[in-house]
């Protein structure tokens, strides 16, 4: 029997009868939808905001699922944020910037959710997705690539009908490989994700132009069916001695 058939998993987000992200570490089938899952929200167990077929045991008790602080575990991670925005914020008001930055993540948060990933973290104008963790993906490489074409399919269809001075648009960075998970605070109980292939995937976003998704040879080895079409490309950096080689892909 599947995970998907424990869980009553389908392609749209939100539901799953059970938490995916629980089953999958712990084979502990934790109700998240249905007239079972009442008891637990009175003890404030409800569907996380990381992704809706999670819980937020998984968001907030990383020791009490994995039995310890952190883990080595392979992922891909996607970063994403609006192309200009700084400069953007100077020459609109405050009412349509937030629309425009609330418009940006609810269509992200939606492209990552549909492939199995979890917004880590949203910084205003961008966010940090995992793949791979808590819902496990042998394809997760493959299943952030799809993610971020829908990201700039959905946030495109949705920022086309916003009038600005400038056209806006989303650039994408994704790497994958191992990374340590885990809660790196004393005082915070959120899981992240930390080392070098976020640091390397937040740079590979940096380096996007709007409407590009940058992908690392790695990760596009990992997903080759994926990378019809798409462009080598040699960039250097921040904080890497030697160029590194990435592959583009255009927003549809």
């Amino acid at each position: 029997m599947t995970t998907a058939t424990i869980t009553g998993h389908h392609a749209k987000p939100g539901s799953a009868g059970i938490c995916r992200g629980c089953w999958d570490q712990m084979h502990m089938p934790i109700p998240i939808g249905g007239p079972l899952s009442l008891p637990l929200r009175a003890f404030g167990i409800t569907r996380s905001k990381m992704n809706p077929d999670i819980c937020t045991i998984c968001e907030r008790s990383f020791q009490y699922v994995k039995k310890q602080r952190h883990i080595t575990s392979g992922a891909t991670i996607l970063f994403a944020d609006i192309r200009g925005y700084t400069g953007l914020s100077e020459r609109i008001g405050a009412v349509e910037l937030s629309q425009i930055v609330s418009l940006f993540q609810t269509r992200a948060a939606e492209a990552i959710w549909a492939n199995d990933g979890i917004v880590n973290k949203q910084m205003g104008d961008g966010l940090m997705a995992i793949f791979n963790f808590p819902i496990k993906r042998e394809d997760h490489a493959a299943a952030a690539i799809r993610a971020g074409r829908d990201i700039q399919r959905l946030c495109g269809e949705a920022l086309a009908g916003i009038e600005v001075s400038e056209p806006l648009g989303i650039g994408v960075g994704i790497h994958t490989g191992d990374v340590q998970i885990g809660e790196f605070s004393s005082f915070h109980s959120d899981f992240t994700a930390i080392g070098g292939v976020v640091n390397q995937a937040a740079r590979l976003e940096s380096q996007a132009q709007p409407g590009e998704i940058v992908v690392s040879a790695e990760a596009a080895r990992q997903a080759p069916a994926l990378m019809t079409g798409s462009e080598a490309r040699m960039l250097s950096l921040k904080g890497f001695e030697q160029p590194v080689e990435a592959r583009i892909l255009q927003a549809e």
